[in-house]
């Protein structure tokens, strides 16, 4: 059905039931519109069915699960809109935070993020290694916001981010996610030698450039285009940020 992993040292049944199927859903292992059941789910993992609808009503206020009385719960489509409105934030704050940090970025967290990246780097060219670079990806730009005390900030982005990192997610199992790597590599370069003037147009090409690889995945011919909203498309929209 899905990946199950084991359960973590002290991790509640609630706390392994929200983490297991999160990461099923983020990852397309439960597929969009996918409909799903309380009952399978408290079976395939071993626990008992409270934790599982506790999980699934939190789901639903992430817009991930979509809960209809009397009918069934689903894994929500894709959302454009939800995408367009995370893409709209992560490169308004992230291009401050990076104009911030280009003046101003603690060097024990500039390490931090040479190390994250040497890692990415080991990436390149090897298959079936999305849920690695994702991890990587996120805890890439967390460092850059925690060294700037902007935590919070990255939390909210985070919250709001789901429908993003979905199709970012299905976009680097089809397209991969080598050039990411190189830009992060140059957004350490951007930071370490203070290139304020690059922030704008290094930060466009990161988070929204990437957004059309994405179109080709909603298309009426993409073999993905049942994964998405269709009340929400519009395939000839791009952000003018």
């Amino acid at each position: 059905m899905f990946t199950i992993p084991p359960k973590n040292s002290g991790e509640s049944n609630k706390q392994y039931s929200y983490r297991v199927i999160r990461n099923a859903i983020m990852f397309l292992e439960l597929k969009p519109g996918q409909v799903i059941s309380e009952m399978e789910l408290a079976q395939v993992l071993h626990i008992s069915r409270t934790p599982i609808r506790e999980v699934l009503t939190k789901l639903s206020e992430e817009n991930l699960v979509e809960v209809v009385p009397q009918v069934g719960t689903y894994v929500t489509k894709i959302n454009p809109q939800l995408i367009e409105e995370a893409v709209f934030m992560r490169f308004t704050l992230e291009k401050e935070v990076m104009k911030i940090a280009c003046q101003e970025f603690p060097s024990e967290h500039l390490r931090s993020l040479k190390n994250n990246l040497n890692i990415q780097e080991l990436l390149i060219g090897q298959k079936d290694k999305e849920r690695e670079f994702h991890r990587l990806d996120n805890e890439f730009h967390y460092i850059i916001f925690h060294g700037l005390q902007k935590e919070n900030v990255w939390s909210s982005l985070i919250r709001i981010s789901t429908h993003y990192n979905r199709i970012r997610i299905l976009s680097e199992i089809e397209n991969s996610f080598d050039e990411a790597i190189r830009e992060h590599k140059e957004i350490v370069s951007i930071i370490e030698n203070g290139k304020v003037d690059q922030v704008e147009n290094m930060t466009r090409k990161h988070i929204i450039d990437s957004m059309k690889l994405w179109d080709k995945l909603k298309e009426p011919d993409s073999p993905f285009v049942d994964y998405f909203d269709n009340k929400n498309m519009n395939y000839n929209k791009m952000p003018a940020y």
